[in-house]
């Protein structure tokens, strides 16, 4: 086995377990393949808003599970709420042993100040219009779905993979705005309060780049997501990068194009005639797996 790279801080944002657009079978080799010292979960890791006990493949269970033999191990684990786990708002503030919950988070590095949130509070949609911002997200894993379908064909006849979403969001100039205007607030505002860097998810666009204020200077940070991008942000030796995760890099997967197209059929029809209470003893006895 490899050795694992040690990072000093790991965060990742907008994995949307729960979700036929989530990537766990890639986001679980790229953790297994990290020594992280420190792990902020930005927000949308769960989509609560989504979640169904009739779609939770073992893949999406081993990336929770692998998070909690971090926690288990001591390993400091700050999950931050966004918008589709938004019902966890209320516990913020909760911790036990090695893990926390935070609405929003400061880190000191290299005395300097780091400010991390979701981002979300940011979005008109999710303080005006929450119903929209639900039935957009419905839509938008619908759209995952169809482009994981034809992926596989794509890659089938030789070609590459494309991303009809994120073709979609570059062609429209409203979207590309929208961007441009979350990272100028947020820079702006994180200036005016004396951040150094500010951390952010939820339009799931990866990004590093500085911007200079009447405050100062910025450097804006996005984890993107684990959608579309596979990126994370991570932080060692006193910089930051950008992780984007390339299928050359992780041999070992395979090339298992049918499992990333269809649910294990077997498992679906016994968990979906489990309770509430069945499923979760199931997922807790899986967490707990060494």
């Amino acid at each position: 086995m490899k050795n694992k790279r040690n990072v000093d801080i790991l965060v990742l944002s907008d994995i949307h377990l729960g979700t036929y657009g989530c990537r766990a079978k890639e986001l679980l080799a790229y953790l297994k393949s990290i020594a992280p010292q420190k792990v902020i979960l930005n927000g949308d890791i769960i989509d609560i808003w989504q979640f169904s006990k009739r779609y939770w493949p073992k893949s999406h269970m081993k990336v929770v599970s692998q998070i909690f033999k971090w926690i288990s191990k001591g390993i400091p684990v700050t999950y931050i709420t966004g918008n589709h786990d938004e019902m966890l708002r209320k516990f913020e503030g909760f911790s036990v042993g090695s893990f926390e919950l935070q609405n929003k988070l400061v880190l000191e590095l290299k005395g300097e100040k780091a400010w991390v949130f979701h981002g979300d509070v940011f979005d008109v949609t999710m303080q005006h219009s929450r119903w929209v911002a639900k039935l957009g997200a419905i839509g938008y894993d619908s759209l995952i779905w169809i482009n994981q379908v034809v992926n596989f064909v794509s890659e089938f006849i030789g070609q590459g993979r494309i991303s009809l979403s994120k073709k979609v969001k570059n062609s429209v100039k409203s979207a590309v705005k929208f961007i441009n205007q979350f990272e100028q607030t947020a820079t702006e505002i994180a200036a005016d309060n004396d951040f150094k860097y500010v951390i952010c998810g939820h339009i799931h666009h990866p990004e590093m780049r500085e911007y200079v204020t009447e405050k100062g200077t910025v450097m804006y940070l996005n984890s993107g997501d684990w959608i579309e991008n596979l990126t994370a942000l991570e932080y060692s030796e006193g910089e930051w990068s950008v992780f984007q995760f390339r299928d050359e890099d992780f041999p070992e997967l395979g090339h298992k194009k049918k499992d990333e197209l269809e649910m294990d059929l077997e498992e679906l029809a016994d968990l979906s005639q489990k309770s509430p209470k069945e499923l979760y003893g199931k997922m807790l006895q899986e967490m707990l797996k060494n």
